[in-house]
């Protein structure tokens, strides 16, 4: 079958009728969840959502239970929408599994039940082994992800920015939703997170000024400092300080830094609490963040205590204050907070003293 954006989806829908499967392919949690959405809305109504829509995971086991349902009519709705995540686990089966696994979901589609959309949901295939070979000749694949290159991916996170924009009420004034693409690196679920937070900022004039947006976004360069979590987590002040240096050097500003590593360690506060996560497209849905970026919040998590993250908070907002009060250095500021930060318990209860 034909591969299609997420936009032309939209419009392939609103021919209204049913596509027995669809592969959702890419990595852009924001596409994907656009996709679903779109795909429920269409086929699905409201009332019946709780019995009409279902979710299975490959990456559980669950792919025979996800065929079973798709074959199993719905209550109160002459559709449902089945989807399957994590169909790239079915990859990774020994040869024996992964011929099986692919053999039940190629007699599906050979005959697909009328009454079921099969969505089926991968970050990438191997177009070369069984499993993407049979998804790209009976589904309808659509393209989750913005491509390798970067001025491409660049103008499609401008275009979506105002899309989103629109449908939040406001406008870009000329050049803001290019500044805040490069501000987010094309980052979609980020970029969709910002766009309400200026959305509001700009209230009734419904404009979206290129000063709010280098007002209030921190730019993709700074949020580096997620390369400084593990150093903070393990307590090695010399390379952290090392790292420091590297920044400022680069021409990071210190606040615009202060103002990630809070958001930093507010989200490894949140990663701390999740639970029942898998892998990092999943942590990145349930962070709002990018997948290699929950990652990693994930993993430093596990390594800082809860009351140690709270700590560093406060340690922020004093370093905060003692910027704004312009009266100390920035680069001592800075480097009295990671030396802070990567202290042992006992010099650090001492410094908060």
């Amino acid at each position: 079958m034909a591969r299609i954006s997420q936009e032309e989806l939209l419009t392939r829908l609103e021919k209204g009728k049913p596509i027995p499967a669809v592969l959702l392919l890419g990595e852009e949690t924001y596409l994907r969840d656009k996709c679903r959405e779109q795909l429920i809305v269409r086929f699905v109504p409201e009332a019946a959502r709780t019995w009409a829509v279902s979710r299975y995971s490959a990456d559980r086991g669950e792919t025979q239970a996800a065929l079973d349902q798709a074959q199993t009519m719905a209550m109160l709705s002459p559709l449902q929408v089945v989807f399957l995540e994590d169909a790239e686990a079915m990859e990774k089966l020994g040869e024996k599994n992964r011929d099986e696994a692919v053999a039940q979901l190629g007699a599906y589609l050979e005959d697909p039940a009328p009454f079921t959309v099969l969505v089926v949901e991968a970050t990438s295939l191997d177009q070369r082994m069984k499993l993407g070979k049979l998804l790209a000749e009976k589904a309808l694949v659509v393209e989750c992800g913005l491509g390798e290159n970067a001025n491409e991916r660049q103008a499609t996170a401008v275009a979506l920015a105002r899309a989103i924009g629109k449908e939040q009420g406001v406008e870009f004034e000329k050049g803001a939703a290019e500044d805040l693409a490069e501000f987010v690196a094309a980052d979609l679920m980020r970029l969709k997170t910002e766009i309400d937070k200026l959305a509001t900022y700009a209230a009734e004039k419904k404009v979206i000024a290129r000063a709010d947006v280098g007002a209030l976004v921190i730019s993709e360069k700074t949020t580096t400092v997620w390369e400084l979590a593990d150093l903070l987590a393990s307590r090695q002040p010399k390379k952290a300080l090392e790292f420091l240096d590297r920044l400022l050097r680069d021409g990071e500003e210190p606040l615009q830094m202060l103002g990630a590593m809070a958001w930093m360690y507010r989200k490894l506060i949140e990663a701390s609490e999740v639970k029942g996560i898998a892998n990092g497209y999943q942590a990145a849905r349930a962070l709002g963040m990018r997948p290699e970026q929950a990652e990693l919040a994930l993993q430093n998590a596990r390594k800082i205590s809860k009351p140690r993250l709270l700590a560093g908070l406060h340690a922020l907002r004093d370093a905060d204050d003692r910027l704004k009060g312009g009266g100390a250095e920035p680069r001592t500021v800075m480097e009295f907070l990671v030396t802070e930060l990567t202290a042992q318990p006992n010099v650090a209860n001492a410094a908060v003293r």
